[in-house]
């Protein structure tokens, strides 16, 4: 398994450490579309960075449109020199229109739809083909010289998409190139629900599983101290009672016995009651969606939960001392 860590650090620190994550032996890293702009600090890390692939997780596809995104990408392919993986999801519907004032329909379809846009644009650019794409949600039909880029020779980026559903991870399956599992997932809801979608997404496109990558992004609790242990499992809770409230996340309790959670999360959400909403999450739960272990035994439950059913994990080792670090991610490379 390759291993990413998240580049959380302000703008201005992002080469700096970009720079140290590679030392440390990460095989890639990863932003979030939350309180920032996703692709800025992977320019940065790009340019300071020589062999880390540097990967969106996500970038709202719903608040762009193909052509744009198909321009973001392309640069920042250049810029890494092959380097550069597009991981976008769709966010749910309240964000997308309230939010960014953009369309929202029939997301699954939408986002399949997008994503063969996509592959429509970077076929003309880099395969000379002509530029007719004509779908239900967007169409593009119109390039004339003047605006095919001719400063990428590597070709189009990878796109995985996130997904939680079946009919999303259908759609990872069968038009892009990975899927990041959400981090509001289980072993068992990965075994049954997201990989035979996967695998179903795969027939239907014709495609074949090796050439595609899963991508998870576990939650970790552990601490070197009670303090440490507490704020991590609190945060952890926290966390998993804001996804759980999300109606879209049910089906995952639901396989567990907890469907009953979502309403009532969904309704203290509603009342602003976040931290009373991770005080209904058991220590059961967080089990079983998390890794819990000491710190240095962390490698070893991502590699126990993990290996065989996923290409690739997020994991920072944050409660490590640095030098121990690379040690840790070789375990979970090996």
């Amino acid at each position: 398994m390759k291993i990413d860590a998240n580049l959380i650090a302000p703008i201005t620190d992002v080469p700096q450490v970009a720079a140290q994550l590679e030392a440390q032996g990460f095989d890639g890293v990863m932003t979030t579309e939350i309180a920032s702009d996703p692709f800025f600090p992977l320019l940065l890390a790009a340019e300071h960075t020589v062999r880390l692939e540097l990967m969106t997780s996500i970038a709202l596809a719903f608040a762009r449109n193909p052509m744009l995104m198909a321009n973001i990408g392309n640069d920042l392919q250049a810029f890494s020199k092959g380097r550069f993986i597009l991981g976008i999801g769709s966010q749910i519907k309240p964000h997308i229109t309230k939010r960014f004032s953009m369309p929202w329909s029939d997301p699954a379809a939408r986002m399949r739809e997008f994503i063969l846009a996509l592959q429509a644009i970077w076929a003309c650019w880099y395969e000379d083909k002509p530029l007719d794409f004509k779908g239900e949600y967007y169409t593009h039909t119109l390039m004339t010289p003047t605006f095919v880029p001719t400063n990428n020779p590597h070709g189009a980026p990878p796109v995985i998409l996130a997904a939680v559903g079946p009919k999303m991870t259908e759609v990872a399956g069968e038009v892009a190139d990975g899927m990041i599992v959400h981090p509001f997932n289980t072993v068992k809801y990965l075994k049954e629900v997201t990989l035979p979608a996967i695998e179903r997404g795969l027939a239907a496109g014709n495609r074949d599983r090796s050439n595609f990558q899963i991508c998870v992004p576990p939650f970790v609790v552990t601490g070197r101290t009670a303090e440490e242990w507490e704020k991590n499992r609190r945060r952890a809770a926290e966390r998993l009672a804001f996804y759980g409230s999300t109606p879209a996340y049910k089906g995952v309790l639901e396989a567990h016995g907890w469907g009953h959670l979502q309403p009532e999360l969904n309704a203290m959400s509603k009342r602003g009651e976040w931290v009373q909403m991770g005080e209904k999450i058991t220590d059961e739960i967080i089990e079983t969606f998390a890794v819990v272990a000491e710190p240095d035994k962390v490698a070893d439950g991502l590699r126990e939960r993990y290996e065989g059913l996923v290409d690739r994990v997020v994991c920072d080792f944050a409660e490590l001392a640095e030098e121990d670090r690379p040690t840790a991610i070789k375990a979970v490379q090996q």
